[in-house]
């Protein structure tokens, strides 16, 4: 029989400087191709050289850094090609995802994704009032817990982990077009509402090209 072992100080540690790390590298503070010397984040983020470089394979894991073949590590690069292959894979795995939670959800389920969708419009509210940094990674996050309140029920920890994962992935994307102003906000509301209902409804196919035109227009425009 196996036995998951009991998170330790460590695992804080580097969930708290892979967050720090995710965080700037979605918001270009650590570019695209940046090195990343594992004695210069020390001195930016603290932690230890243990602790710094489980943090950085983590964020392998997550296809945020990349390890070199010279044994260090360096951001993942955000070209076109990768946009477009993010794209693809966000879609696959959501639309899979929405598939099995509108067969498989119940009224709390429906419950979950309107209470979401309410804090997603107040931080939309939020961060097109004041767009600074912070106004900006709350709608983002306001956005994540959205997305994975819609394949909650979808009943596959490894599809949700999946989809958490290549969000992430898209997080560079997205947020350049929040700072550039290229995030459509009113339509974006009416794709959300008319989402939420189709939902409600049952209505699979519909929910899922609103679903489909809603990451090809936050990523894509």
């Amino acid at each position: 029989m196996l036995f998951s072992r009991r998170p330790t100080e460590d695992d804080t540690v580097v969930a708290m400087l892979a967050s720090a790390i995710r965080r700037d590298i979605s918001f270009g503070t650590l570019r695209p191709d940046e090195k990343l010397k594992i004695e210069a984040l020390r001195q930016r983020y603290g932690g230890s050289n243990h602790s710094m470089r489980e943090t950085l394979r983590m964020l392998v894991s997550e296809g945020m850094v990349e390890a070199t073949n010279q044994r260090g590590f360096r951001v993942t690069s955000a070209t076109e090609d990768d946009l477009a292959d993010i794209l693809l894979m966000r879609l696959e795995v959501e639309k899979l995802a929405l598939t099995r939670a509108m067969v498989q959800g119940g009224v709390d389920w429906e419950a979950s994704v309107v209470a979401s969708h309410h804090q997603m419009m107040r931080a939309e509210d939020q961060v097109r009032e004041d767009p600074n940094d912070v106004s900006a990674l709350e709608w983002d996050e306001a956005c994540r817990t959205h997305m994975l309140s819609l394949i909650a029920a979808c009943n596959s920890p490894r599809l949700i982990d999946m989809a958490g994962r290549f969000y992430d992935q898209s997080r560079r994307f997205r947020l350049a077009r929040l700072r550039e102003g290229r995030i459509a906000f009113e339509a974006r509301r009416t794709r959300h509402e008319t989402l939420k209902t189709a939902i409600m409804d049952r209505d699979t196919q519909r929910a899922l090209a609103l679903l489909e035109e809603d990451i090809r227009a936050d990523l894509r425009g």
